[in-house]
Order: structure tokens, then sequence, then C-alpha cells
């Protein structure tokens, strides 16, 4: 039996917060797909010195497998033909598979682009539990990357009936089989009870009325409202054990005036551990009809002062996205507003999806609002392990804008360029415009874009360089234009094999699958099946993501 490769990385400026270890010189040691203490002397080593050393990335909010990415990149075929991702070479001589890029990659791309920015680990971020089988099969043809998926539940017409019959402990196991049964792992929850009533027509007058405006609006039952999903799932996710806590997409998303919703939301969960994700697009003030304003201010305070609540940022970066998203009347507003092509599915007794183009623009007031938001709530956030780095790619733009994010907020000077070149009018009393001195540091933007992710998440063996970490390692030429030390790591190292090398991909391993298996009475699976009799045009027995044996 060969003995495990070795490999020193040597004489590096090390940043691993989670270890308390900020700007030291020191080597890092690798034994198969490890961190180990050390090493023998004659171990293979890796001259890492002058260099910056971090963990692997860890993005904890992203859009890249599944049916509702799918129909995105069906829907922009000239975007694929635009941007073609050459099929690189590899160490061996092997050519690697090709793949095409745009603001949604296809599988390949989105391995290797994400690797080649020093990420190593990726969270998909709503999976319809009908998609699964797609998502994991979409997953698996994604290399480099480990990557789990966060299962869609609060428009579940089985779960909502449970909360109908005032049965919160079938409800609870009906979430621990649904995770187990779609090899996902964590409950995320899109426009509690919104999606539901929007797909039923409910409501009294026209399209508005038939989502949900606040979080004590009925969804079908006056038992069953927004406030009682979260409540209920919130609390389901923490009797679980779950690694990670509720993840939370609020009512009124894009709305202004949706502060009311999201603080509200927040104080209902008071207590309980919760993630409420892209905050950004939940922190406008002002009121339909007449007009934005930041709220950021109001929001990120709330987060400072209750340390049970986590959050991601979502930001906005200026240039072509693409929205896609389970809340499907929102996508219906955008479609409408702006007149752009769109998708709109149905996902049978489950969730929706919705999917509109679109590129946000420095010139337009409410873009330039949504930018300005953003980078409030990182400035203004008092601990950065609760407020993680993300633009809810594609929705805010790409994963490939991490690195013009990161310098936006370590480098004020460049900052405060980019707000000259902004529209002005929505910004009276923000926060950035009235100047926001703070700089992330080096340590900092290793916590919210490694460490912090990787402990909210659970994930006890990523985002960081302590022995028996995964091997994941990113190491990036010290470069003062951060911007483009970020975008270009001079290597990054996945479970212990060299996968960037010079700046060039030089290998494409398969990622690994996080998922949960939490423990949940049987029964619960009988009455599913009679539901699933009764309504569904899926058999129960084909339902689901369990892998082939």
């Amino acid at each position: 039996m060969s003995a495990a490769p070795q490999l020193r990385v040597s004489g590096g400026t090390v940043h691993d917060p989670a270890n308390r270890v900020d700007g030291q010189v020191r080597d890092v040691c690798i034994e198969g797909d490890r961190i180990v203490d050390d090493l023998p002397a004659n171990a293979p080593r890796l001259d890492a010195r002058g260099m910056i050393v971090m963990p692997g990335g860890v993005d904890i909010h992203a859009h890249i497998a599944g049916s509702s990415v799918n129909h995105g990149r069906r829907l922009l075929p000239e975007e694929h033909a635009a941007d073609p991702a050459p099929a690189p070479r590899l160490a061996d001589g092997a050519v690697a598979r090709s793949g095409t890029g745009g603001t949604i990659p296809s599988t390949f791309t989105t391995g290797y682009r994400y690797a080649g920015l020093g990420y190593t680990t990726v969270m998909e971020a709503a999976v319809a539990p009908l998609a699964a089988r797609q998502a994991h099969a979409e997953l698996d043809d994604t290399p480099i990357i480990d990557a789990g998926c966060f299962v869609l539940l609060g428009n579940d017409d089985y779960l909502l009936r449970q909360l109908a019959a005032g049965d919160p402990t079938r409800a609870r196991d009906y979430a621990a089989w649904l995770l187990g049964v779609t090899r996902g792992y964590a409950i995320k929850i899109v426009n509690p009870g919104g999606i539901a009533r929007w797909k039923s027509g409910g409501g009294a007058g026209g399209s508005a009325d038939r989502n949900v405006s606040g979080i004590d609006d009925p969804v079908g039952s006056s038992s069953v409202t927004p406030r009682k999903i979260l409540e209920v799932l919130a609390g389901a996710a923490n009797a679980l054990g779950l690694p990670h806590p509720v993840h939370v997409h609020c009512n009124n998303l894009g709305q202004p005036g949706n502060v009311a919703t999201t603080l509200e939301s927040m104080r209902a969960l008071a207590g309980q551990r919760a993630h409420f994700t892209h905050l950004q697009f939940h922190s406008y003030g002002g009121e339909r009809g007449k007009g934005w304003t930041s709220a950021a201010r109001d929001v990120i305070e709330h987060v400072n002062a209750h340390p049970e609540v986590s959050v991601d940022v979502g930001q906005v970066m200026f240039g072509p996205a693409t929205t896609v998203t389970a809340d499907g009347p929102v996508e219906y507003l955008l479609h409408a507003s702006t007149g752009r092509r769109w998708v709109n599915v149905d996902i049978e007794l489950e969730t929706g999806c919705g999917i509109v183009p679109y590129s946000y623009k420095e010139k337009a007031a409410v873009a330039a609002l949504q930018w300005a938001v953003g980078l409030e709530l990182f400035l203004l956030a008092r601990d950065p392990w609760r407020v993680v780095l993300s633009t809810d790619h594609p929705n805010g733009g790409s994963f490939l804008s991490y690195p013009r994010l990161i310098r936006l907020l370590m480098d004020r000077a460049y900052r405060d360029e980019q707000l000259k070149q902004v529209n002005q009018r929505m910004l009276a009393g923000s926060a950035l415009l009235d100047g926001l001195a703070r700089e992330y540091t080096l340590a900092e933007i290793a916590v919210v874009t490694r460490a912090g992710p990787a402990r909210l998440l659970g994930l006890k063996h990523k985002g960081h360089l302590g022995a028996g970490a995964d091997a994941d390692v990113t190491i990036y030429a010290d470069d003062p234009d951060r911007a483009q030390m970020f975008a270009t790591p001079r290597y990054v190292i996945k479970g212990g094999a060299v996968v960037v090398e010079e700046g060039q991909l030089r290998r494409a391993p398969a990622g690994r699958r996080l998922a949960v298996r939490p423990e949940y009475d049987a029964a619960v699976t009988r009455d599913v099946q009679r539901f699933f009799d009764d309504y569904a045009c899926v058999a129960f027995a084909n339902y689901g993501a369990e892998p082939v044996a």
C-alpha cells in the first residue's frame, strides 16, 4: 500500500482566522487530503515565500445546478455563443472537457472558474425536491468543487397541510425525510407562503394581491401564515440538529419598504438560529409607488444585536446578471416592469421558479441604490463571522465579480471613486454617501469568504488550515491591487491535489457531495405515500435522489 502524498507549502504569509493566525509566516503541511501538523524535512515543497496563503474559498449561497439553472442556460444562448470556454490541457497532457460561460456557465466551466478564483466549496441554494435528481446529476458533472443543496420547503403543499392541521411534529418529520431522500444539506424557505398563494390565484384583487404582503397574511387557511411557516421550519432545523440553520429568503424581495417585513421576520425567529440570505435585496426603505431609500443601517443594527442571526449580503455588481429564483411573483413583476423575456415554472405541489435576464447599470437609480445598500451592510457589520460575502450568483452578478467586490471592501479610495460614477438620485441619506471609512483587512476577507461561511454551514473540516482540515488551500501573489490578486491565485490545492498551478488549471478531480440524513418517525413516509397516491404525478417510489447502489 503506497504512502499518502505529502506537500509542504513553505514560507507563505498565512491568514487562517479560525485558528487565530493573522499574517504569520509559517508552513502548511499536507498529507493525503488532510492538513497535518508537520512533515519530514525531506517532504516535497511548494515555495510560497512572499505570497498570501488562505484556506479554499467557501460560497454559502449560489445557483449553479438544477432545473431552474438549466432553464436559465436555455434562455441565454447568445451568452454561451459569446463566451466559449475552451478545453484546458491538464498536467498529464489530457484535455479536460470544454464548456461555455456567461452569467450561468455550463457545469464544467462552473467548476473550473470557481477553482480559478480559489473556491473549493459551493452550496447550491435552492433545489425543488422534485428536481433534486437533476441537481445532483449536474453537480456530479461539475468538477473540483465540493457542493451541497438547500432544499425548498416553505411553499410545499404537504407541509402546509400539516401546519393547517396543527401538527408541527409531522411537519418536522417530513422535513427530515425530505432532506434525506433528496440528499439535501439544509432547509431553504423562499417567500414563505407567497409562492403557494401565487400559484393558487389566492387574493381578492389583481396579480399583486396573489402574493402575500406581510408575515401574518393567511395562506389558504387562517392558521397558516408566513410567520407560522418560519417558526415551524426554523424550529425543525434546530430540533433536528442540522449543521446549518433554516436559510430564509424573506417575503417582498426587491420591493421598496420591505425593511418592515425583513425585520418582522427576524423578530419572529428571535432566539432561534436562522440565516437570512441575500440581505441586500430585503433592506429597502420607502414605499411602493413612492420611491426607494436605503434601510441597510436599520437591518444591520438588528443583525449586530442578535448573535443567533447570520446573513449573506447578495451584493449587486454592475454588469450582466440573470435573476433566477423560486420566487415566481417577484420575477413576474420584474418581467412586467422591464419587458424582458422571462420563464415561469410551476413546480408541482412544492414551489415555483422565475427567470429574467437582467443588467445592473451604474446610471440606473435603483441599481445604484442596490449597490450602495450591499456595501453598507458589509461596512456597518460589527461581526464579519456572521455577514458572508455573496452576490446571490447569478442574481446580483456573477461569482466572477467577487474579486472586484473584495477590492471595494478593502480600498476606500477605489470605493469612493466608484461611488462618484453612479446615479446619486436615491442615495440621499445613505451611509455610503455620508462616508464610510472602514476598509476590510485580509483577515476579515478570509473570514467572510472562508472561515465564516464554513462555520455557519457547520463544515468543521472546511475554511481553516488546522490539523485535520480538508487540504483545500489557495495561494495568492501579494498584489496591492486586491481585485487582481483575488482574481488570479498562483496556486489552488483541492483535497491535497494542486489543481491550479501558476494560474493555469492543471487537474480537474471530481468534487464531493455534502448532505445530511436526520432521523425521523418512519410513520411519516406512509402518510406521504398516501398523499402522493392522491395528488402527485410522480410515483412515490421514483421520487428523490437516492444514490444508485
